[in-house]
């Protein structure tokens, strides 16, 4: 039986004003090939679909769009979407009765009964080949908060809030692999999904969001059953294995998120389960990338550097929508106030969309800072004082004097103000 494993679309997402609709739409139509060309027999997508909780209609329309050509396509394709920490669960589960009919289960959050146990078999999905034979059992675990998970045990009132959770988490795993193992016959192989952060999984700090504790919420590999033939996560968006075990897997996010994400090899995972259901190999099938997120200079450089090396861009021509994002990465001295037109006018006429200007100061300060200073100490303190100590602090050197009469103009009241 093959598989695939993809996470973290974000549709909806808009990288600092440029919307990315024709980009994930790049993305969808490639995922349609592909789920043709390798013959699939599932789609895993592990959480956050969407870019937030209350995604734009545009971005509704791309999924709903994707999972009716799919069905298509793919009469036979089983798809699998649970939610991730971007996604409301709510939302993204409202039309999953709709969705069955596509052949896609949607797993947006657990579920209590009346006596407050969760509803774990909801959570398990049949896999089926093309014959329409079950060749295996999902558990489709979504992004899980504190409150979803259950009490690991008489102890656990007396555990620390973290523990809790990861205990709960631990838990709640280990009841739905049993209530699969119990399910499944011979030769029915067993997979997870989960939307978490492992631990040692490495983050793309500029577009993930951390998760519940702060860092703490960070799981171990050990939580899922040596018996379980593969297990797809999502929220990290750089493609990893988790532990020793090759079978524990972040298929990252397919197209970059951030400008940090450049150098991300962007995939979705192809899983072949063994006939026996006890293994899978795992490979990569990479994204081709529809637009291109550059950065210049490579690495944070003086003004004058940034603004030669801008003005010897050679690209090709292309329509706006799919021109080249741009990150300038500049290293100062001190304030320049004419920064933006001094790029802009080196990009003029050049077929690039100028994203971000990153701004680096040589100076970073001394490691311990200045003391702190005492309320008193800050009463006296006039808003001049203020400037020349932040001055001093990003730069390591006074104000200028051009600098302090510009400051001081915009203290002036305005006409007609008492002072």
């Amino acid at each position: 039986m093959r598989l695939l494993h993809t996470s973290d679309w974000h549709l909806g997402q808009t990288l600092h004003n440029f919307e990315r609709g024709y980009e994930h739409q790049c993305f969808l139509d490639w995922l349609l090939d592909t789920i043709v060309a390798e013959q699939a027999d599932a789609l895993l997508v592990a959480g956050d679909v969407f870019d937030n909780a209350n995604p734009s209609a545009a971005a509704q329309k791309q999924l709903y769009r994707f999972l009716q050509q799919a069905r298509q396509r793919a009469p036979r394709l089983d798809i699998v979407i649970i939610a991730g920490n971007h996604d409301s669960p709510g939302r993204i589960e409202a039309p999953a009765p709709l969705l069955e009919a596509y052949g896609t289960a949607v797993i947006g959050h657990v579920l209590r009964d009346a006596g407050g146990q969760i509803d774990i078999e909801r959570m398990l999905v049949p896999l089926s080949d093309k014959s329409g034979a079950v060749r295996a059992w999902c558990l489709a675990i979504p992004f899980l908060r504190p409150g979803d998970v259950p009490r690991a045990g008489a102890g656990a009132a007396e555990a620390a809030p973290a523990d809790q959770y990861l205990d709960g988490i631990a838990l709640l795993y280990r009841q739905a692999y049993a209530l699969a193992d119990a399910r499944r016959a011979p030769g029915q192989a067993i997979v997870a999904m989960g939307h978490c952060h492992m631990v040692d999984g490495q983050a793309s700090l500029e577009s993930e969001r951390r998760i519940v504790i702060g860092g703490a919420e960070a799981l171990p590999a050990a939580v899922f059953d040596p018996g379980i033939a593969y297990v797809a996560l999502g929220h990290l968006h750089l493609a990893q294995r988790v532990g020793q075990r090759g079978q524990v897997r972040y298929s990252g996010s397919p197209l970059p998120l951030s400008f940090a994400e450049v150098g991300y090899r962007h995939q979705v995972l192809r899983v072949d389960l063994a006939a026996d259901g006890a293994a899978a190999a795992v490979s990569a099938l990479p994204v081709p990338r529809a637009v291109q997120l550059l950065r210049v200079p490579a690495s944070p450089a003086p003004l004058e550097t940034a603004l030669a090396e801008l003005a010897a861009l050679e690209l090709a021509p292309l329509p706006p929508h799919a021109q080249p994002l741009l990150e300038v990465r500049v290293l100062l001295d001190a304030p320049e106030p004419g920064l933006r037109a001094r790029i802009e006018a080196a990009i003029e006429g050049k077929p690039v969309r100028l994203a971000k200007i990153e701004p680096t100061r040589s100076h970073q300060g001394e490691a311990g800072g200045a003391p702190a200073l005492s309320l008193d100490q800050l009463a006296q303190l006039q808003p001049d004082d203020i400037f020349r100590r932040l001055y001093l602090q990003r730069f390591g050197d006074e104000a200028p004097a051009d600098q302090l009469s510009a400051f001081a103009e915009l203290m002036l009241p305005a006409a007609g103000e008492a002072p």
